[in-house]
């Protein structure tokens, strides 16, 4: 099972002060042509940004405490099935001959915004936008936006939704009003997780929500790609790092199987593990496993070690490489340093 998607959720979780905003906008007339939603990826951005989406379309005050419209209410309807007039969604493409999404946002998906926002509401009020992994925009797909941003038509709003604020042009963000999500608190992730993987033990569901960091998508990932299993090959890997040989790393890629998912959860838990040690390092709170783990390399060398772990991972996914051999690689790294 898994949580509706964001166009289509009625409901939104942990982030009561950031919908505040949003609704006190509303009610004083402020509202500002461009919203920046900041925050880790799966806490809740999106699904607030259709939220706010209905809302202004709608049409009607915001005079309760929520944005919230009801499931059998015509917009709601209209925007869940993607048939709203007055709404455009941009988000990263599908490539039909590579049979994935498209790394980035490309020019020509920003000009349509362009073109969309010069018409006149269909139904006499806003016009919206909701951009989805802003961070996604490819160079020139971040000047067009920025042009619309520098002129925007009346009666428009364009709603960003962000999860790595430092890959977007700084001229881009110095034109939105930012909003900053937290990560879900530790109750609420938990009563999410029980709501769509209900048949999943509770030790489980602990230990994804102990992984997830206050991300319900990031949880709901790890569940799909046996992210417990991964978690505890991680943690073995990072015990002492500079023993590592290429015999550990064999032993990992067999446990690990074939499974691109597989990969794919055991590099980002073993990324997060790092950052997180050395992040603990660098403040004077590491514990004696994260102590073992940073421990005969400095910390700036650790950096450039998650870094080109990054990288690795990324070529590997992008480029469909061994992956066999790009555990290897990452082994001799944490080994060997960068």
């Amino acid at each position: 099972m898994s949580l509706p998607e964001p166009r289509e959720n009625p409901e939104l979780r942990g982030h009561e002060a950031a919908e505040a905003v949003l609704l006190d906008a509303m009610r004083g007339g402020r509202m500002h042509h461009a919203w920046l939603l900041l925050g880790p990826k799966g806490i809740g951005k999106a699904t607030l940004a259709f939220r706010f989406a209905r809302r202004l379309l709608a049409g009607a005050p915001a005079d309760g405490e929520s944005l919230a419209l009801p499931k059998e209410h015509p917009v709601f309807r209209r925007v869940a099935a993607g048939s709203h007039a007055d709404l455009l969604t941009v988000e990263r493409a599908w490539d039909e001959k590579k049979k994935k999404f498209r790394g980035e946002i490309v020019v020509d998906d920003v000009r349509a915004v362009a073109e969309f926002l010069r018409l006149t509401p269909a139904e006499g009020g806003w016009r919206v936008v909701v951009l989805d992994e802003a961070e996604d925009l490819n160079r020139n797909a971040a000047n067009a936006l920025l042009k619309v941003l520098e002129e925007p038509p009346p009666r428009s709003v364009l709603i960003l939704v962000c999860a790595a604020a430092g890959r977007l042009l700084p001229t881009v963000r110095s034109r939105c009003r930012r909003l900053r999500l937290s990560p879900l608190p530790a109750p609420v992730l938990s009563g999410l997780l029980d709501q769509a993987l209900p048949d999943r033990a509770p030790d489980d569901r602990a230990r994804l929500a102990a992984l997830a960091e206050g991300s319900v998508g990031r949880a709901l990932a790890l569940a799909e790609q046996d992210g417990v299993a991964a978690a505890s090959l991680v943690e073995r890997t990072l015990r002492e790092p500079l023993r590592l040989t290429t015999r550990d790393a064999f032993s990992v890629a067999d446990a690990l199987g074939r499974e691109d998912d597989a990969y794919t959860a055991f590099m980002d838990l073993l990324r997060s593990g790092l950052a997180t040690a050395v992040r603990a390092a660098a403040r004077g709170g590491a514990d004696a496993r994260q102590e073992a783990t940073v421990r005969g390399r400095a910390l700036a060398d650790w950096v450039a070690v998650w870094q080109a772990l990054g990288t690795l991972q990324h070529e590997t996914e992008d480029l469909h490489l061994d992956k066999r051999e790009a555990l290897v690689q990452g082994f001799r790294l944490l080994a060997q340093g960068h």
